[in-house]
């Protein structure tokens, strides 16, 4: 695949997931479980999203 559409790709893709996770976050802290109820699900999160960044920099971003 050509630079271009692997930085595309996985723009849109990382995007996307983190779209997903940080709504169901939200969704869980502001419904029933209330927000100390939802904080563990926030710290997971968050820690998936950096992860989801790094590996997108890491396969897509930086020139090997």
């Amino acid at each position: 695949m050509s630079y271009l559409v692997k930085l595309f790709v996985g723009a849109v893709g990382t995007g996307l997931l983190i779209t997903f996770v940080g709504g169901l976050s939200k969704s869980i802290s502001s419904g029933f479980a209330g927000f100390w109820g939802g904080l563990p699900f926030m710290v997971i999160a968050i820690l998936v999203c950096g992860m989801a960044l790094y590996d997108f920099w890491d396969e897509c971003v930086r020139k090997k």
